[in-house]
């Protein structure tokens, strides 16, 4: 077939008009007949290429339709059968956690000390105080092993925290191992509570919620030692809750056995001893922050038995004390360092006033013949104030005051003669330290004390500590 190019039919069309009105008869009826016959052509040509676009067109609309119509299909066949297996699925079984599974973190502090004492520390006591039965003496004259700790501690799964710490010490000369702390806490609750059930350094004051390796001086102050001897640990539940707030503030409470100093062993069933704590804190700058706190313990001690004077065979005089018992807590902290930068030079300073009231009764023994009764009341106080400067990279100095008030004693028809240790005394302990600390896991101190605990004794002390740090170890409090 002949093809004819349209701008030429064009202009021949265009160009048939005026020839047709110029010269009516001058074209044959060939000539038409050719014109008729070229225009047939040209409309079947472009005709047939309109009918092959538009088949084109059809078939691909038709394979997407097609394609669409397929792939939903598989979606709802897809979703039709995760449906059908969720509703008939068993809950799959956890995967059980073995050794691998479960890698607790292990850390060992190993405290050792060297003493140079003027008096027997196996006779010292705190004049002016019922004795809180812990160990709250120096340790013996020369080497000794300190206290040193193993601790364990895990996330069980998404819900809890297991923790477990040993005390590695010593009693007369033998070695002993005692649970400090084995507990488990709550993790992720919401609204900023936290629940700890087992045994526990309470969270009342400041310093009783710290290990000994994180104490600034080689030993609690004496307000510790009288009080709570030398630190308040229960076996109970732990209640806290921080605020969402801007500053740090803090809410707690404890209710535990209360079995320990300032309570007594227990028979009966419940609770024997209940805390409440509240603290406070934030910044003042770039460089400073602060924290206080106000907590109270109350307990009612039943037959809590201490020891003081000796019969006429040398055999020490047992007597204890019922009632209800008191201490409130204030306490405070201020941390200072340059923009927030503590590695170079930093000071912190801290303290804490105890009070505490017991009313009662006192059952002792005079001279081993009989056993009396007598109304008590005691209203007592102490204090302690320390202040601790690194004045370059790893080295420290500080000091620390403390005193102890017996206050008010009322033991009615008794005697303070007969119970020497319950006389009116005012104990004083005075402490600096210089220590080394070639890196985060060890430190090297020397303390030098002048102890009055005892009435008419002074005992100048020279104490030579290290302490090195194993394993995993977490940030230490505020």
């Amino acid at each position: 077939m002949k093809f004819v190019r349209p701008a030429a039919l064009f202009a021949a069309l265009a160009a048939l008009p005026h020839a047709a009105f110029a010269a009516p008869d001058a074209a044959s009826d060939a000539d038409l007949k050719q014109l008729r016959s070229q225009l047939r052509e040209l409309r079947e040509t472009y005709q047939q290429r309109i009918d092959a676009l538009e088949r084109r067109l059809a078939t691909a609309e038709a394979r997407s339709a097609s394609a669409v119509a397929v792939a939903t299909e598989a979606d709802r066949t897809a979703a039709r059968a995760e449906s059908v297996a969720k509703a008939s699925a068993e809950p799959a079984p956890q995967r059980s956690a073995g050794e691998s599974a479960f890698n607790p973190a292990v850390s060992l502090i190993i405290d050792s000390k060297f003493t140079r004492l003027q008096r027997d520390p196996s006779t010292y006591r705190i004049d002016g105080f019922i004795p809180s039965g812990g160990e709250i003496g120096p340790p013996r004259k020369g080497f000794s092993l300190g206290e040193s700790e193993l601790a364990f501690s895990a996330n069980v799964d998404h819900l809890f925290r297991a923790n477990a710490r040993f005390a590695l010490a010593e009693d007369d000369g033998a070695g002993v191992v005692e649970v400090e702390e084995v507990n488990v806490e709550t993790l992720g609750l919401s609204s900023g509570f936290k629940v700890k059930a087992g045994r526990f350094l309470s969270g009342v004051g400041y310093l009783n919620q710290q290990h000994p390796h994180e104490w600034d001086f080689a030993d609690a102050p004496l307000v510790y030692k009288a009080f709570f001897g030398p630190r308040l640990q229960n076996d109970g539940v732990q209640l806290r809750w921080v605020a969402p707030t801007d500053l740090f503030l803090e809410f707690g409470t404890e209710v535990a056995g209360g079995q320990k100093f300032p309570g007594a062993e227990r028979t009966r069933n419940g609770a024997g001893l209940w805390t409440a704590f509240a603290h406070l804190g934030g910044d003042i700058g770039a460089s400073s922050s602060w924290q206080v706190g106000l907590s109270h313990v109350r307990t009612n001690p039943r037959e809590r038995g201490f020891e003081d004077g000796v019969d006429g065979a040398g055999a020490a005089l047992a007597h204890s004390f019922s009632g209800r018992s008191q201490t409130w807590i204030a306490d405070f902290v201020y941390k200072w360092a340059p923009d927030g930068n503590s590695s170079v030079t930093n000071l912190k300073v801290q303290g804490e006033y105890f009070q505490r009231r017991e009313t009662g009764d006192l059952n002792y023994d005079i001279g081993g013949i009989n056993e009396a009764t007598s109304a008590a009341r005691f209203r007592q106080s102490g204090a302690y104030l320390q202040a601790v400067y690194q004045f370059m990279p790893r080295w420290r100095v500080g000091v620390r005051g403390d005193w102890l008030r017996s206050g008010s004693v009322d033991l009615g028809a008794l005697s303070s003669a007969e119970l020497p240790i319950l006389a009116g005394y005012d104990p004083t302990r005075q402490s600096a330290m210089v220590d080394w600390s070639p890196s985060e896991y060890s430190r090297l101190r020397l303390q030098l004390a002048r102890d009055k605990s005892r009435s008419g004794e002074s005992d100048n002390q020279v104490w030579l500590q290290y302490v090195m740090s194993l394993g995993a170890h977490g940030a230490h409090k505020f």
